[in-house]
């Protein structure tokens, strides 16, 4: 049987397969108004024609706790009741195809008030919407403007800020939480020694700069359900081997304390942290570092990063690299990826009965 197509239980929750939607910025919501940060009618056909076409877990896009937390004035939030009931028709609908509805709950830091991506991406003046960053030190990242350097009292509002839009996650109707600490964003800062010089409690040491990855998954994991799972987006690596960085090494060391404060699985990703890091990418290139940090941390793992061949899925789980993999452009290029898979490895597929009536064993 095929391995990918087995499900996986995390705490009580049984999600059907192995292949699930990584989180992907649509930069699609309104920026100002009463719409600002809600989930569109964009956002209801984008996500759930992929829980349509067969993944078993379909993770909304970074969603920012606060509104100084997105990565763009057009990304998703969490922080009022409009935004909630928004989100919540993406959850229903997520589960109407089986899939385990998930969400992302992201703080950009140093990396927010850009333009969209099709846009250019640069930073945008206070003119225009942008607003001052924020992090755990005075760096920029590369041009952007120099952040703010969080007080410990706005540290402490930012680990509520997430608590209190897990709770909203978990009323919309959401399944799986995850944090994000990854790809530059701020815990990921924190995380790394190339963007934290903090001397406070909160930088310095690895239990230092571990500090805010660890309240906050605690605070979100004490208003996640206790039958339901947390998982934490890491980057395994900053790619900055010539100075002092995020390491896989340190990746093993966080998965062994977020156990500790209860999260479920690592979503293992890498970079992001500076523009001058030079990455080596290929087929399944992260795929590495989340089968060592899987090894090494002791909590299961997802593997995300130019994975979109069925047999190369099939090998990275049925080999015990990874326990799930994330899927981004692939399910962009082709939302029914994995039945195409299961047909390929032989597993039964998911299809929509309004789908599968008509295709059936041709699908």
């Amino acid at each position: 049987m095929s391995a990918l197509f087995q499900p996986l239980t995390l705490r009580s929750l049984t999600i059907p397969n192995r292949v699930w939607m990584s989180p992907m910025c649509m930069y699609s919501a309104a920026a100002d108004g009463v719409e600002q940060g809600a989930a569109t009618d964009f956002h209801l056909a984008h996500l759930g024609a992929r829980a349509a076409g067969g993944a078993g877990l379909v993770m909304v896009e970074a969603t920012g706790v606060r509104p100084e937390g997105r990565i763009s004035p057009y990304d998703l939030g969490l922080w009022n009741d409009h935004q909630q009931r928004a989100l919540a028709r993406v959850a229903a609908l997520v589960a109407s195809h089986g899939a385990v509805p998930a969400i992302q709950l992201g703080h950009s830091g140093r990396k927010a008030g850009t333009r969209q991506p099709w846009l250019g991406g640069a930073p945008l003046p206070a003119a225009e919407g942008g607003w001052q960053p924020v992090g755990p030190s005075p760096l920029a990242f590369g041009a952007n403007p120099l952040p703010h350097e969080l007080t410990v009292a706005e540290i402490e509002a930012v680990v509520r800020s997430f608590a209190e839009a897990a709770e909203r996650a978990l009323a919309a109707g959401f399944q799986v939480a995850e944090v994000h600490g990854a790809h530059g964003y701020l815990i990921h800062t924190f995380l790394s020694p190339a963007a934290n010089h903090r001397t406070d409690g909160y930088g310095g040491s690895f239990a230092g700069r571990a500090r805010l990855a660890l309240e906050v998954s605690a605070a979100v994991r004490a208003v996640w359900p206790a039958e339901l799972p947390v998982f934490f987006r890491v980057s395994a690596t900053d790619w900055l081997p010539e100075e002092p960085s995020w390491t896989v090494e340190e990746s093993v060391l966080l998965a062994k304390e977020l156990q500790a404060v209860g999260i479920d699985l690592l979503d293992v990703s890498s970079g992001g942290l500076a523009p001058h890091a030079v990455i080596t990418a290929g087929p399944g290139y992260q795929v590495p570092f989340a089968t060592r940090v899987r090894a090494g941390g002791g909590l299961p793992v997802s593997a995300v990063g130019m994975i979109t061949e069925p047999e190369q899925a099939e090998r990275i789980v049925g080999e015990g690299l990874a326990d799930a993999v994330m899927l981004g452009r692939e399910l962009l290029r082709n939302p029914h990826w994995p039945h195409h898979a299961a047909r390929v490895l032989g597993a039964e597929r998911r299809w929509p009965r309004q789908y599968g009536f008509a295709v059936g064993d041709r699908g």
